[in-house]
């Protein structure tokens, strides 16, 4: 038997990454300049009509950042969220969606995912939304005698973060009515979305005030670290541009190429340090030129295990849109149908030599936030199903047909040896 490991993830790294990264060394410029700026105006364009358009806000920015966390933190730093403000995040995500919102002081409210989805619910997020907004704690549950009890953080519903998990796109349309309804600031979490499409075609990221992409080692393209944050809005766009850079009004770049005063900025507000420098806006350029290509890799194995999984009674195939990214396979397990846990089905895969993962341990069950917020397991119910059968296998461009074969057989042989 073939044992030699097959990793989770492995990043597509050709000729042409290795060529940008050494253009860049040769150049004598190293941080911030000139491959980056290309880097975001290449981003925005890829979208087509739908970042050239004109809208009430202008046209698609594009800004560079160190991570999709740093992005998502800009976003909300922004849109003017600090304390007593409470911003909505689904529940099964990882915790930079959350995190960002307590680096400002201000509270996080969970909301429920759909049932198969893993995608921030609605309904819930209306629900959630209109308790806050009567002055009411965001949670409530009900006790053993039948009484409700309400509890949770209470304050001003300021932002919503949904995420769309998997590459597979949210109901904006569903969100944004509701956030337009309340007056909600609304940052799309598009770590794994790129490329994805709604199904009337138009892109992820591009619906909210703002979206954040991730170029971290494990997505459809990478920086190894970075990420892009995007709006139309021209007022958050510069705010974000002026704060990734320590507060200062003048990037780097230009103070040191501008032949006039070049040596002078003011500090405007207390920034960070969030700028991505050339030598990973080179990379990013280079990957982003197979963006699809890469995607239809991802598609291609993604048919492969559909195919061979989908007459398994054991196994349900992950939620998928005509057009998203396929950033994870993130395969259900049939548990009532299984005699062994998922942790233990993961066990087995590994003895195999295949690499998972799983995605996303729900929030409200991590220490910070269930102490925090009196959270326990059941009080998200749809997230801690989807996490307790849930199992990430390997799908990155550039697995050949004996690994992609080897996992089916893993995951297959296991299922059939286990189920009751």
């Amino acid at each position: 038997m073939d044992t030699e490991k097959i990793p989770f993830a492995r990043p597509f790294i050709g000729e042409a990454e290795e060529a940008a990264v050494l253009r860049v060394l040769r150049s004598g410029w190293l941080t911030t300049g000139s491959e980056t700026l290309a880097f975001e105006k290449e981003f925005a364009a890829f979208f087509g009509e739908q970042a050239s358009a004109e809208s009430e806000s202008g046209r698609l920015h594009a800004l560079a950042v160190n991570s999709a966390t740093s992005g998502l933190h800009l976003a909300m730093e922004a849109a003017g969220v600090g304390p007593g403000d409470v911003v909505l995040v689904p529940s099964f995500t990882f915790t930079a969606t959350a995190e960002v919102v307590r680096y400002l002081s201000a509270d996080v409210a969970f909301v429920d995912v759909t049932p198969g989805t893993c995608l921030m619910d609605p309904q819930k997020l209306e629900e959630t939304l209109l308790r806050l907004k009567q002055g009411l704690p965001a949670y409530e549950r009900r006790g053993e005698d039948g009484s409700i009890q309400r509890f949770g953080p209470k304050g001003n519903p300021k932002a919503a973060i949904p995420v769309h998990y998997g590459g597979l796109p949210c109901d904006m349309d569903a969100i944004m009515e509701i956030a337009r309804k309340f007056e909600l600031f609304v940052c799309e979490d598009a770590a794994h979305a790129f490329p994805s499409r709604l199904e009337d075609g138009r892109w992820a990221g591009l619906l909210g005030d703002v979206g954040v992409f991730s170029f971290y080692a494990t997505k459809t393209i990478t920086t190894g670290e970075g990420g892009m944050a995007v709006t139309r809005n021209s007022s958050l766009s510069q705010r974000m541009a002026i704060m990734r850079s320590h507060g200062i009004d003048r990037s780097v770049w230009n103070r040191y190429t501008d032949t006039k005063a070049s040596w002078y900025y003011e500090v405007v507000a207390a920034g960070y340090k969030y700028n991505l420098p050339d030598i990973l806006g080179a990379l990013g350029r280079a990957q982003l030129s197979r963006a699809m290509d890469l995607l239809e890799m991802r598609r291609a194995i993604a048919r492969i295990y559909d195919d061979n999984f989908k007459d398994c009674a054991c196994l349900s195939l992950p939620a998928t849109g005509a057009a998203d990214a396929r950033h994870l396979y993130p395969l259900k397990l049939g548990l009532e149908n299984l005699s062994i846990s998922r942790d233990r089905f993961i066990d087995l895969l590994q003895e195999r030599g295949i690499g998972v993962s799983v995605h996303f341990i729900p929030l409200h069950t991590m220490p910070y936030y269930r102490e925090k917020y009196s959270l326990v397991p059941g009080d998200f119910p749809e997230s801690c199903k989807a996490f307790t059968r849930s199992i990430s296998l390997p799908i990155w461009p550039g697995m050949d047909n004996n690994q992609i074969m080897r996992v089916t057989a893993a995951v297959l042989g296991i299922a059939r040896e286990y189920s009751t």
